[in-house]
């Protein structure tokens, strides 16, 4: 459904003296996500996480490398590519004097779609994330996970193909968690595609079918979460993560 090809982004970056050095917050990724699959993106803080998905997105250029999405035919241009994409990111700024229906009215209006459409898709969003209660009150007037809540909905009113979320349950409550991760269940029932990042090992044990996790901007595990488990001796996603990246900082140490 969505691969890239040998991924590259490189930032340069000020020390001391006023030196300015290049580094590779990517470095040479290459992968690939099936329809109806949900892929966790999993790395320690700094490990290239947000800058792949920005670009998987078609938000941020490569500096080198490709994304394209295979359907009738591979396309790679940027602006058909997020035809296709419903991205979401805890950066994300919402109009907080609109209300979460005509937040989502606004956007189905810039996808081009019909008033009869987007009526049928805002019922269908706030059943699918429990909006019903706040669907009508003004952004600046919800709660964390209310707010989060109505900034997924934004990113499902075109109906897209693939999801890519940023860390969607960070610091939510319990309640608000649960209908996100229950929606990315159903998503992908439909068939649809999932990739998003997390810190939640839990989480992604249960949501995940594959999960890829990344250091230093390269990856250094793309396995199934039992067989993770098994590859690490480890009976739990916490310490399979924990083996996995000491293995590879030990590594790296070693070949300096």
């Amino acid at each position: 459904m969505i691969s890239a090809d040998n991924l590259v982004k490189t930032f340069i970056r000020n020390e001391k003296k006023n030196k300015k050095v290049e580094f590779n917050a990517v470095d040479g990724i290459s992968l690939s996500v099936n329809k109806g699959e949900i892929v966790g993106i999993l790395g320690p803080n700094g490990a290239g996480k947000t800058t792949l998905l920005r670009m998987l997105a078609s938000l941020m250029k490569p500096t080198s490398g490709k994304v394209y999405i295979s359907l009738d035919e591979e396309i790679t241009d940027p602006v058909e590519l997020r035809r296709h994409i419903g991205y979401h990111s805890g950066n994300t700024k919402l109009y907080g004097r609109l209300s979460a229906r005509e937040l989502l009215t606004m956007f189905g209006t810039i996808y081009g779609l019909s008033d009869e459409v987007i009526a049928e898709r805002i019922d269908k969003i706030k059943e699918l994330l429990n909006m019903e209660s706040f669907i009508d009150n003004r952004i600046e007037k919800l709660s964390t996970g209310q707010t989060q809540r109505a900034a997924i909905a934004r990113c499902l009113i075109h109906d897209p193909e693939i999801y890519i979320f940023d860390e969607p349950t960070l610091g939510l409550d319990i309640i608000s968690s649960a209908a996100i991760t229950k929606f990315m269940k159903g998503e992908k029932d439909r068939g649809r595609t999932v990739i998003y990042s997390t810190h939640y090992m839990e989480e992604a044990e249960y949501l995940c079918d594959r999960i890829i996790m990344i250091n230093k901007g390269r990856i250094i595990c793309n396995l199934t979460p039992d067989e993770l488990k098994k590859e690490t001796g480890t009976d739990n996603m916490r310490d399979a993560f924990n083996v996995i990246v000491e293995r590879e900082d030990l590594d790296n140490e070693e070949q300096e």
